[in-house]
């Protein structure tokens, strides 16, 4: 028995020994699941995961087909360009798939492959008729051309021509990394008999799904096929407007060259999106925030009576935001997924008694998807040392079961911590939450610095995830301690908490993460008091810049995208609502909250090195933003960086920029410990 020990102590030694931290080329070798389909039957899954190369600078996405049991062999749909959004047809014979933007379908196997659609402008994303005689797809057309070949002709003629000047007329006319042009996503209903399709909404200058604050349902079929469901936003000016609306219209009525009208059935001014039929047609279920203006209000499921015309609210009672919905069979039930402290929990909801129950709290899951008998979720679940992987969650016990791999001989050689927590008190004496993770072959005799980090939104929160961007594992894996704090203005802790931030960008929650901050370094004896640093990106980064200002106790910090100056904030960003919510009105109608909050009129006090990273490309807080703070701290003589991507956007994308920016942030810290 001694000898047994000894043995499996050993063994246990050299396996820790083998592991080593997680490093950037580690991150870009993980396979990305993205999205998945369970079979009809329920026997199967389909799904696209993107692998990405390093040296080639670039990714490829392919499509698989599993046995939902996790069993059995992996099918690998034959490719050498690309495939995704693997969808199986309603009777289980086909696969339906997006490849070089057009539908193909194949056998379950991957044989046998057919293009189905041939538009110029492309596919973004399709789903099936329940019978499987049609499609709903959208595309980026032009509104005023009411053929394929005029938008061929149309896009040929600007590329041909040597003026690449553009005429706006409108906000709007960019959008996060795209300038918008002429064209609108439109939806179209495609005939797989005869390969004809027809825009269900000729001429609309609106987009289907909207350009913002929609979801990944943004149009459905009914149980009958007889009609659909679909959002969009109406309103003129649609930069200052989160007025996203649901539409039904009847199959029957969309046909070519004949007006089409759908009809109205969401009331709220606010963001109403993600149609769902139930499976006895009896209703439609969508996601409805009430407040206009305010994208991060809270998602009420709403719920629409076909047949009487009624609409109601159901969760009224749970302070909780609802994402995607999912109906039970007998259509007297929904799960769906929301923010729930660190996690994205799966909750239920009776339709009649609106009575709602927590079924599944831990880690993240999204894309839930239910089998045939409503017994099993099908989900993709996340943790912070676990990349996505697909699971399925027993209804009748709660209990988890892994059914993808994809990329456990990488992760078995990686040591990394799961995420624990820790309660602090803020402002007002309110609850706040944080995530802390020690670092790879922790030691708790050992002295280690911390990063301490902040999100964006602001109106999001740390989770539960294995973050690609800003993964806290790789932060942890130079030897720091991470905090990810979760402060005012965080989902997942009630709306009244989210709110909280809206018109006070630096009060209460500033004072929420020094708290939290300070009741680290008072409770957790392995952080060194002296070693610590700061990063955020985006509100994170707008937090930087303002702390930078305020406060002098990091010794070095990092600013990402990061919100330097209100004012001109607003005459250069794209989503001109979230300004207008955020600082309660525009710079002329508001001006005092605007010079209060706005980091720029504070940056002569800073004293702390800062490491500024910006994207060309980001048209949600523009460039402009990062070289006014650079320019300050240059002026005032503050050791600064300035890290610049000509082609990255709000976020950094491309494997080779994120290995420069991992190597450039983490350098930053090292230069300064």
């Amino acid at each position: 028995m001694r000898q047994f020990l000894i043995l499996l102590l050993f063994t246990s030694l050299l396996a820790a020994q083998s592991k080593h931290a997680i490093t950037t080329e580690d991150l870009w070798k993980m396979e990305r699941i993205n999205s998945f389909d369970l079979s009809p039957d329920g026997k199967f899954i389909s799904f696209a995961s993107t692998k990405y190369n390093m040296e080639e600078n670039k990714g490829k996405s392919s499509v698989y087909v599993i046995s939902s049991d996790g069993t059995g062999p992996k099918i690998v749909f034959p490719n050498d360009k690309g495939l995704s959004q693997p969808k199986f047809s309603p009777d289980g014979k086909k696969v339906a798939y997006l490849l070089d933007d057009q539908i193909y379908t194949a056998t379950p196997g991957g044989e046998n492959p057919v293009q189905i659609t041939k538009i110029s402008t492309g596919v973004n994303d399709f789903i099936w008729s329940p019978d499987g005689t049609k499609m709903l797809f959208t595309s980026s057309v032009y509104p005023d051309c009411a053929t394929d070949e005029a938008n061929k002709a149309r896009d040929e003629e600007k590329e041909k021509s040597k003026v690449k000047a553009g005429i706006f007329t409108e906000l709007m006319f960019r959008h996060w990394n795209e300038w918008r042009g002429d064209k609108r996503s439109h939806l179209f209903l495609l005939d797989l008999a005869t390969k004809e399709y027809v825009d269900v909404m000729p001429g609309s200058p609106s987009d289907c799904p909207p350009i913002a604050l929609g979801s990944a349902k943004d149009y459905s079929f009914s149980p009958d096929g007889t009609e659909i469901a679909f959002t969009m936003n109406p309103d003129k000016v649609v930069a200052l407007s989160t007025n996203n609306e649901v539409y039904t219209v009847a199959v029957k009525d969309i046909k070519k060259g004949s007006p089409i009208t759908p009809r109205l059935i969401s009331q709220s001014k606010g963001n109403d999106n993600q149609p769902v039929y139930s499976p006895d047609g009896k209703y439609i279920a969508f996601c409805s925030m009430e407040r206009a203006g305010f994208e991060a209000d809270k998602q009420r499921i709403a719920l629409y009576d076909r047949k009487g015309g009624s609409l109601s609210y159901i969760t009224d009672a749970l302070d909780r935001s609802a994402a995607e919905l999912v109906w039970l069979p007998d259509s007297k039930s929904i799960y769906f997924n929301a923010s729930n402290e660190i996690h994205e929990s799966i909750y239920k909801i009776d339709v009649a008694t609106k009575k709602t129950d927590l079924l599944y709290k831990e880690h993240d899951n999204s894309g839930l998807m239910l089998s045939p008998d409503g017994t099993t979720l099908f989900v993709k679940q996340q943790r912070t040392n676990l990349p996505t992987e697909l699971f399925a969650i027993d209804l009748k016990n709660g209990t988890e079961k892994q059914l993808t791999w994809v990329n456990a001989k990488l992760t078995s050689q990686l040591e990394m911590n799961p995420a624990e927590t820790f309660w602090s008190d803020g402002a007002e004496g309110a609850k706040v939450q944080s995530i802390l993770l020690k670092p790879p072959f922790f030691d708790p005799n050992k002295k280690y610095p911390l990063i301490f980090l902040v999100h964006g939104g602001p109106q999001g929160h740390w989770n539960d995830e294995f973050h690609y961007r800003w993964n806290t594992q790789m932060f942890a894996a130079r030897g720091y301690v991470v905090v990810a704090v979760n402060p005012r203005g965080s989902t997942g802790y009630g709306q009244k908490f989210t709110d909280e931030i809206s018109g006070d960008w630096g009060g209460k929650v500033y004072t929420d993460i020094m708290n939290a901050c300070d009741y680290a370094l008072k409770t957790y004896p392995f952080i060194d008091a002296n070693q610590t640093f700061a990063a955020g990106a985006s509100y994170g980064g707008y937090m930087m810049n303002w702390i930078a200002g305020h406060s002098n106790r990091f010794r070095a910090i990092v600013s990402h995208d990061g919100v330097f100056n209100l004012e001109s904030m607003f005459g250069t960003t794209e989503e001109l609502w979230f300004a207008n919510y955020e600082n309660k009105g525009t710079p002329w109608e508001n001006r005092a909250l605007y010079e209060k909050f706005s980091p720029h009129r504070y940056i002569q006090n800073c004293k702390t090195p800062m490491l500024i990273v910006q994207g060309a490309k980001d048209f949600r807080v523009p460039e402009e933003q990062a070289f006014q703070l650079f320019t300050s701290l240059q002026v005032l003589g503050v050791e600064s960086k300035l890290l610049y991507f000509p082609d990255e956007f709000h976020f950094v994308t491309k494997p080779q920029n994120a290995r420069l920016w991992w190597d450039t942030v983490l350098g930053w810290f090292e230069k300064h410990k």
